[in-house]
């Protein structure tokens, strides 16, 4: 099943060997930090509905980038996402809009309507 869901939503080969390898890092943070990006994975997925494997691939490594950084120097979690988590990923995912499956459906809705007019 995972394998089909990599497929689906990045794509080509090296968009695959890419989530692999953000996968390989997230379980290589500590298991505070570790439970903080799974969870903000989750969520930027569910919230997020990228669907340009390279948008979403990079993003994730982003997010890698940032939870490893912060590991390292030893930042709470919290003072990476602030007191509130959701408003911390909605401000992050907005850096990659151009992937989001909703930017396609505001142009669908624009393009019916001058159709139409």
């Amino acid at each position: 099943m995972t394998t089909g869901w990599i497929e689906q939503i990045a794509g080509s080969i090296e968009h695959k060997r890419r989530y692999r390898q953000y996968k390989a890092r997230t379980q290589q943070l500590p298991a505070t930090y570790r439970a903080a990006i799974e969870a903000l994975d989750r969520y930027l997925m569910y919230f997020g509905a990228i669907t340009k494997g390279d948008t979403l691939v990079s993003m994730l490594e982003d997010l890698a980038d940032l939870f490893e950084q912060s590991a390292a120097n030893g930042t709470p979690i919290r003072a990476v996402v602030g007191e509130n988590p959701v408003e911390f990923a909605e401000a992050f995912l907005q850096n990659y809009s151009e992937g989001q499956w909703i930017n396609k459906e505001r142009k669908r809705l624009a393009d019916a309507i001058d159709h139409v007019a």
